[in-house]
């Protein structure tokens, strides 16, 4: 997603879809450092984010109802969704 000047952000966006590439070089590291006998497999990783983004609680790629983001908690085999869609 790119802003310009008189364009708002996105609050239905995740993390990797701003412009701003040092957000998705953060995310990237954070979930690269979780160990993949402990990450979601990326069919299953991506269902849940596709659920997040359905939800009225994400607000820029943070959980409204939790305050993590989304993603990060999506990688991870034991994270949890807190309204229990996923």
């Amino acid at each position: 997603m790119e802003k310009t000047q008189n364009q708002r952000v996105c609050y239905r966006c995740l993390m990797r879809e701003y412009d701003e590439q040092k957000f998705r070089d953060t995310l990237e590291k954070y979930i690269e450092k979780i160990g993949t006998d402990l990450r979601t497999e990326e069919a299953q990783y991506r269902k849940r984010l596709e659920l997040c983004k359905r939800c009225e609680k994400l607000n820029q790629g943070t959980c409204l109802a939790c305050g993590c983001y989304v993603e990060l908690r999506a990688a991870a085999i034991s994270g949890r969704c807190p309204d229990k869609k996923w």
